[in-house]
């Protein structure tokens, strides 16, 4: 009897450690910080569902070609906080093809967001996540 005791209460203090981490506040709204370093240039990307509530956790990929013939290569990815949002830094001020496409995806929507580092080298832009057409793909 002693022994289901403990361990219920070990399964009680480690649920209650997981709910209250879930709950606050400052964990979630911490934006992820994803750093190229191969640039002075960065782009945070705050990502929405279709109803307008923040998508958080959305998994947002960026591929980019930079350098002499784009021979540099660099894929990004990351997730997004509880708002919604990811900042991604370092990235190059020139690219080989602009402007960069920013992918986001949540369950079975998507959204895109186009980025060109030469024109605006630290910006913000929103994407708004829907259906996917029937021919789109990601």
């Amino acid at each position: 009897m002693n022994r289901s005791a403990s361990m219920i209460s070990i399964l009680l203090v480690a649920t209650a450690a997981v709910v209250c981490g879930r709950n606050d506040p400052s964990q979630s709204s911490k934006v992820p910080v994803i750093d190229g370093g191969a640039g002075p240039c960065s782009f945070e990307l705050t990502v929405f569902t279709p109803d307008g509530k923040p998508a958080g956790a959305a998994d947002v990929k960026v591929h980019i070609a930079y350098g002499f013939g784009g021979f540099r290569r660099l894929d990004l990815q990351a997730g997004t906080n509880y708002d919604g949002k990811v900042n991604f830094t370092g990235l190059p001020a020139k690219v080989k093809n602009p402007p960069l496409e920013f992918h986001a995806s949540k369950e079975q929507w998507v959204g895109s967001a186009t980025f060109d580092p030469a024109v605006e080298c630290q910006a913000r832009h929103d994407i708004k996540l829907q259906k996917p057409d029937a021919g789109q793909t990601n």
